[in-house]
């Protein structure tokens, strides 16, 4: 996976007026509250990789 699936992931799956996700609601007809897991998926990666970049840099 690259970071732009991370964002594109990350531009569907956002939080809907009820509290539950869009992406998910309109992907899958599921009704998951936000962050859904694949939010949270994306955003771990993105920390992962940011951690990463950090700690080369600094090294």
């Amino acid at each position: 996976m690259s970071n732009d699936d991370e964002q594109r992931i990350l531009a569907v799956h956002l939080p809907g007026m009820d509290g539950l996700c869009v992406g998910c609601r309109a992907w899958w007809s599921r009704l998951a509250p936000y962050p859904c897991w694949q939010v949270e998926w994306a955003t771990s990666r993105q920390a992962r990789a940011i951690t990463a970049r950090f700690l080369r840099v600094r090294a």
